[in-house]
């Protein structure tokens, strides 16, 4: 019992399986006093995953929710079926994660990645900024796809989840289908375009050109030093009129969305000092380890809690003298 346990504990904060048997070798003093080899760890394993999801891993992490919301009544989750009532798309967010989002929900950073798992199922992370500048999670969903009606189910479950109080200030990529879930549940919330996603397309768009070292030079004095909304479109016009770029389609449309990410139509606004979405980008490489190819449902959120606790510890190691108390951000309480 005591090896099987070691086997799991091991398994869920993603130890190889070689080497979790040779670490129960050594308690055991030699390979001459185990009683199995290590295909029989492998075994246990493979059966112990299938056992989680026995009855579907959708009901096992509806158990699991269901479980975590009778320990916390603030726990907060939301499921959207499919036609076949099945799981597609999942939205939580612990007792923490509600409290910080009425301190500090006022701007709100939010992205999607392809965090791997064994559905390949976005990962969603609405990240604030805390009152010491450090990124914190306000809630997160995983999701069947990347279309309007999605995410307008997940800022609804956010806006319930923030007790019907919308951000401020929202900052996300360009995508359209962002905006119009965002103009549909948030309409008063403020828009802001990442300024780092488009300013990395500069060379997609503009190295073909032969002037491309002068044009790149003159759009980031014009984005970063202008102070002025007039100045700024003053500049525009005569950048576009000297490079002949005056039909360019991209920086056209950029142009009449200026108000959403030229820093000088957005300075008047409180943004808690953010300017991109690398907050949530952030916070997507903090569970880099946990999850991989094969991770199910249920175990996501396990892996999830693992590296929500881990993280607080590296930063404590990083920030606090060795007699501060360490501060444990625990997801299932």
């Amino acid at each position: 019992m005591q090896a099987k346990h070691t086997l799991e504990i091991n398994d869920n904060a993603r130890v190889r399986n070689n080497k979790s048997f040779l670490s129960i070798v050594t308690n055991a003093g030699g390979f001459e006093n185990m009683e199995f080899i290590e295909k029989d760890t492998r075994n246990y394993i493979g059966q112990h995953i299938r056992s989680l999801c026995k009855d579907g891993d959708g009901q096992t992490l509806l158990r699991n929710f269901s479980s975590m919301k009778d320990l916390n009544n603030e726990f907060f989750y939301d499921i959207a079926l499919d036609e076949g009532n099945r799981i597609c798309s999942v939205f939580w967010a612990d007792a923490i994660s509600r409290a910080a989002c009425e301190e500090f929900g006022d701007v709100v950073s939010f992205d999607t990645t392809n965090l791997t798992n064994k559905y390949d199922m976005p990962f969603a992370p609405f990240v604030g900024v805390n009152h010491h500048g450090h990124s914190i999670l306000l809630g997160c969903g995983l999701l069947s796809s990347e279309d309007t009606a999605l995410f307008v189910w997940l800022f609804q479950c956010g806006l319930r989840c923030m007790r019907n109080k919308a951000p401020d200030g929202i900052i996300t990529d360009q995508r359209r289908v962002l905006a119009n879930a965002i103009e549909e549940v948030f309409p008063n919330t403020r828009h802001m375009w990442c300024l780092w996603h488009i300013m990395k397309k500069l060379p997609e768009k503009f190295q073909a050109y032969k002037n491309y070292v002068a044009i790149k030079s003159k759009l980031n004095t014009l984005i970063y030093e202008c102070g002025c909304p007039t100045k700024f479109e003053n500049d525009w016009e005569e950048l576009l009129t000297k490079h002949g770029l005056e039909e360019n389609e991209w920086l056209c449309n950029l142009y009449e969305e200026r108000h959403k990410w030229v820093p000088c139509y957005l300075r008047n606004h409180f943004w808690a000092g953010m300017s991109t979405t690398q907050r949530s980008e952030g916070m997507n490489a903090s569970f880099d380890g946990f999850i991989n190819s094969s991770t199910t449902l249920q175990q996501f959120v396990v892996q999830y809690d693992n590296a929500l606790r881990v993280k607080p510890k590296k930063k404590y190691k990083l920030t606090s003298p060795p007699s501060t108390p360490r501060l444990h951000v625990a997801f299932s309480h």
